[in-house]
């Protein structure tokens, strides 16, 4: 888990009776692809136990709430149905694509947030919403018992970051056919596995999926959080800086990265596919 903090507002219900809501496709350029978040826009920061509520009530993977700061900059919480997290890039990509849409940011205008893992921003660029955030260089280790018989096939090697294991299969289709067993996974010391391969040509540099049921989530279908692991992986296993990164889950979707030494440029697209009133609280 991130330890980098940033200066976090008292909390407080917000002071509106109804709250705009969407619901955006991230890391996807058509709906019912990529991953689902809502978003949520508050004149104020809310309590943290009412947020909690809301994305249990979402019961999508994150559900971000995002309240203004100053001209252009906004604070950012991410929550799964059970827990909040430190950093969620599919939550950051739909929450700038809805400040642009709901006009709350002019077209060109850049996003910046205060989160749980320091100041991240976004940008559009080309049709494309490009994320900066921190890179998380993975550690290697042993694997812990029961890692094996969890995922049901065997890595080539493990590695640790922020809570998360990352383990490396030999084969892209190794990776496209697991069947973990969540409740395994659910037991290990871990908040989640990234599963990761070499994609064998094509357009992606390679290939993913992310398991957290210990966080609700069976399975995440495109995990940005998880490329700031992956990119620095990749990056030194190929030696490039720029790659096309494909998370093959059921929904799937691509993301772009730039490793650059100590962050990472994450890069996809987004579609809006539900708009409305929280009128709850």
């Amino acid at each position: 888990m991130d330890t980098a903090q940033s200066r976090r507002p008292a909390s407080r219900k917000p002071r509106l009776n109804k709250w705009p809501l969407w619901q955006v496709d991230a890391f996807a350029d058509r709906p019912f692809g990529g991953n689902p978040a809502a978003v949520c826009l508050l004149d104020a920061p809310g309590e943290t136990a009412w947020m909690q509520a809301v994305a249990a009530e979402m019961n999508l993977s994150e559900t971000a709430f995002v309240a203004p700061v100053a001209a252009g900059e906004f604070h950012l919480r991410w929550f799964t149905p059970k827990v909040e997290v430190d950093l969620c890039g599919h939550g950051t990509l739909a929450a700038a694509h809805t400040l642009w849409e709901a006009r709350r940011l002019a077209r060109g205008q850049e996003a910046h947030f205060r989160t749980r893992s320091g100041g991240l921003t976004a940008r559009r660029q080309d049709g494309w919403i490009e994320l900066d955030f921190p890179a998380r260089p993975p550690r290697p280790i042993a694997a812990p018992a029961g890692l094996e018989a969890a995922l049901g096939a065997r890595p080539r090697g493990l590695w640790a970051t922020h809570g998360q294991y990352l383990a490396e299969m030999e084969q892209e289709e190794t990776v496209r056919r697991l069947q973990p067993n969540f409740e395994r996974l659910a037991s290990l010391d871990a908040r989640g596995v990234i599963v990761t391969a070499a994609a064998h040509g094509g357009e992606y540099d390679f290939v993913s999926r992310y398991f957290a049921p210990a966080a609700g989530i069976q399975e995440d279908p495109v995990t940005g959080s998880a490329h700031c692991c992956l990119a620095p992986f990749w990056g030194q296993k190929l030696g490039r800086s720029a790659m096309t990164g494909y998370q093959a889950s059921a929904r799937g979707g691509m993301v772009k990265v730039q490793w650059e030494g100590e962050r990472v440029r994450l890069s996809g697209r987004a579609v809006t596919v539900l708009t409305g009133w929280l009128r709850a609280g």
